[in-house]
This record gives structure tokens, C-alpha cells and sequence, in this order.
């Protein structure tokens, strides 16, 4: 069955829960649902993205940018992001169902109708949409509305089960918010946010394929061609040191772009010295092994939110410091 099949036809029986495909449990409380629906969101992956944005509206403003411009930011950006989690969830209800790290999302439990999901998502986009280009500007609202699409028809409806680059390409709407902060502040796109762009971009396959070989398996089981799932974990290894290698070069370009003074390219440094040293590591225990406890690939995952933070505090914060 499609993840968005919403025309009314009786889905078939689940043999394990005894409730139709799409259908939500009966006998949920309203506190249920209502974590359920938030928990179509992924919360934890926005926390990930206002800290690309908060920070860069710092930047932009080389001073503290209005307490309210940042709450409205952070509020259009949380719901602009939600609304594209849950959409992607209705995608992706099918395989969800069959990985161990997805299958306890509300839809593969049936605590969330397909039909509640889609309409929530859809409605959560109207809002944020609205919302970000009423009281921000009508820039950042289109640049957060062109991530949802581009996350949810380009990443997961065209890329994700058909090409091993999916997350390279389709990685490029986590990178929006970086722009968004920047214009939320200047309501213009300049070098400045685009050089932060980049780095998001690069930093994207090291972190997600780190995480993609904890559970490569996973992918082989929803064939989903993910980059470890269908390649060894020398060459995975390979491509994560050679991204590796742009995302700092990249992060130093934004020393001269944006004017920065020395505090940014001692800490890029420092962070991009430690980064690559994990994904060398990791590449040498790859090369030698397929054993996932001996590579150790989420110690990399783990160190990369870390990076993405530091590297980004570290930019909002080097104007003060002049």
C-alpha cells in the first residue's frame, strides 16, 4: 500500500497490533496523541537545526538580534521543519515498519492515522509558512517553505530509494536554516550564509553515513540503497574522510568571507583537527574490518552534533570578541 494512500478504502489487517494499516490505536488517552503528533515532528532533529540558525543570526547581526525576530525564527523555523518530519514520516510509514530505528515512530505503531499525519504536516507548512513571513520576512519564509519541499518531494519521494548519494543531494535541506537565520536578520542573502550553507552540506555525509552503519542492516531490510548499506565499510570510510576534508576547508573559507577575527579559525581549526583525526580513525578500523563494534562508527556521529555546535557558537561569537 502507498504511504499516502488517503482515499478511504479499508487498509489491510496488521496480523501483530490486529488494527488496519493507517488506522490509530483505539484506547490512546488525549496525552498520547498529543506526544504521538509531536512525535511526528522529530523534535530531536530540530534542536539539531536552530542550532544553525540561532547562532547565525548573531552573526548577521554582530550584536544580539531582537529577543522577539529570534523567538518568531525559531518558532516559524520549529514548525516549518515538523511540518516537513511529518510528512516525510507518511512517505516513509512503509519502510519505517521495518527498521529497528524507525519502527517505534507514531505511524508504525498506529498511535497516528495516515490521514491525521499527512493533514497535520500539511497544516503545520501553511502555519509556519505564514507565520515566518508575517512577522520575519517573506524571504526566510520562502527559504524555509523551499527546504520543506525540497526535504519531502526531492530527498524522500525522489532520492532516498533510488540512488546511494541520497542523503549527499537530499542533505541539502538541513543546510536551509543557516540562510534562514541570516535573513531573518538582513532580509538579504549574501556569501556569508551561503559559505555556512556549504559547511552544513559537507558535514552531512560523515555525520548520516556514521549513523547509517550502525544500522546499515536496517537499510538492506527496507532497500533503501543508503551509502553503508550497499557499499563496504572501506569505502564508506573512504568518502567520509574525503568530506571530511572539504567541510574544514570550507568552514576556514568563512574567515575571509565574513571578515572574522582570530577567535573562528582557532576553533575551526582545533574542531576540524579533531574531526578528521575520528575519521581517519575511522577509515583504519574500516579497512581492517566489516565488525561494527570494532569500527565504532557512532563515536563520529556523536563527535559531529558536537563539531556542527562548536563551529557555529564559535562564528556567533567571534564579533564579540574583536
Amino acid at each position: 500500500m502507498s504511504a499516502l494512500q488517503t482515499d478511504g478504502q479499508p487498509s489491510p489487517l496488521d496480523p501483530s497490533t490486529g488494527t488496519q494499516h493507517g488506522a490509530p490505536e483505539t484506547g490512546l488517552s488525549a496525552t498520547d496523541v498529543v506526544k504521538a503528533y509531536v512525535a511526528l515532528m522529530k523534535p530531536r532533529i530540530i534542536e539539531l537545526l536552530l542550532l544553525t540558525t540561532v547562532p547565525v543570526m548573531f552573526l548577521a547581526a554582530k550584536d544580539v538580534p531582537s529577543l522577539w525576530l529570534v523567538v518568531a525564527t525559531i518558532v516559524g523555523g520549529t514548525l516549518s521543519a515538523g511540518s516537513a518530519n511529518a510528512l516525510n514520516c507518511v512517505v516513509d510509514a512503509d519502510i519505517d515498519t521495518k527498521m529497528r530505528r524507525t519502527a517505534r515512530r507514531p505511524l508504525p505503531r498506529h498511535q497516528v492515522g495516515t490521514r491525521g499525519a499527512l493533514w497535520f504536516g500539511l497544516a503545520l507548512g501553511v502555519v509556519s509558512t505564514l507565520l515566518l513571513g508575517l512577522t520575519v520576512n517573506w524571504l526566510s519564509a520562502g527559504l524555509a517553505l523551499a527546504a520543506n519541499v525540497f526535504y519531502v518531494v526531492g530527498y524522500t519521494m525522489i532520492l532516498k530509494r533510488r540512488t546511494s548519494q541520497n542523503i549527499v543531494w537530499g542533505g541539502a535541506a538541513g543546510c536551509f536554516p543557516a540562510m534562514i537565520g541570516w535573513t531573518a536578520v538582513t532580509n538579504e542573502l549574501a556569501w556569508t550564509p551561503v559559505v555556512l550553507f556549504l559547511v552544513v552540506f559537507f558535514w552531512t555525509p560523515p555525520h548520516f553515513w556514521s549513523l547509517a552503519m550502525r544500522y546499515r542492516e536496517d537499510y538492506s531490510a527496507a532497500s533503501v540503497p543508503m551509502l553503508p548499506s550497499v557499499a563496504t565499510s572501506a569505502e564508506v570510510g573512504r568518502q567520509i574522510v574525503t568530506y571530511s576534508w572539504v567541510m574544514v576547508a570550507t568552514s576556514l573559507a568563512l574567515w575571509p568571507v565574513a571578515g572574522m577575527g582570530w577567535f573562528y579559525p582557532g576553533v575551526a581549526i582545533v574542531l576540524g583537527v579533531i574531526f578528521l583525526v575520528e575519521a581517519y580513525d575511522l577509515k583504519s578500523r574500516s579497512v581492517e574490518t566489516e565488525d561494527l563494534a570494532i569500527i565504532k562508527p557512532m563515536r563520529l556521529f556523536h563527535l559531529s552534533n558536537a563539531y556542527l555546535a562548536l563551529l557555529f557558537v564559535a562564528a556567533a561569537a567571534d564579533p564579540f570578541l574583536r
